[in-house]
């Protein structure tokens, strides 16, 4: 039985409700899983009880939170001690082709900013939730969205999510401690 960590940033909790369904399918195998937001790590992790490790972030405006970059730095050398990966959450990824990490430009940023390199990356398309978004964040994806032919009704929520692909990530984050 293996222990994974999934870590996650999220924005407006839909990258957290992705991080506990693959900390869901992980224990549904039978094995362990803690779901952390990297929020919450105050350095009281015990990184060496786990064998894989996962973190997961949003894109918002084309970026990730600065406090996604502050965490990957503090804690580099804890990520890489265990078999890992990095999952990237985006809307752009609702058309099949930015699915692939080397047409994904967040992801590809993601690696060329950040002081850690995963060994594994995934990217998981997002949802788009204008009514439960601030007004101004609303507005400007929407301005986005009418850029790339996406949708722009304010009243619109529409999850891009392959919730079977997601299932299919959390066996493959398990496939890492073998290796």
């Amino acid at each position: 039985m293996s222990k994974i960590l999934v870590l996650y940033y999220s924005r407006g909790g839909h990258t957290a409700q992705i991080s506990r369904a693959i900390a869901q399918q992980i224990m549904a195998t039978g094995n362990g899983c803690d779901v952390v937001n990297i929020h919450d790590v105050k350095g009281d992790i015990d990184w060496p009880q786990y064998d894989a490790i996962a973190l997961g972030a949003c894109v918002l405006y084309g970026s990730y939170h600065k406090s996604v970059f502050e965490f990957v730095e503090r804690y580099q050398a804890q990520l890489t001690q265990a078999p890992n990966s990095f999952f990237c959450v985006n809307v752009v990824a609702r058309n099949p082709e930015k699915r692939i990490p080397e047409n994904n430009k967040y992801l590809q940023k993601f690696l060329s900013l950040s002081p850690w390199q995963p060994q594994d990356v995934k990217i998981i398309a997002g949802k788009v939730d204008y009514p439960s978004w601030p007004w101004y964040d609303s507005l400007m994806i929407r301005l986005i969205m009418k850029m790339t032919d996406g949708p722009t009704d304010p009243k619109a929520i529409i999850d891009y999510t392959d919730w079977d692909d997601v299932k299919c990530y959390a066996e493959h984050i398990l496939t890492l401690v073998k290796q």
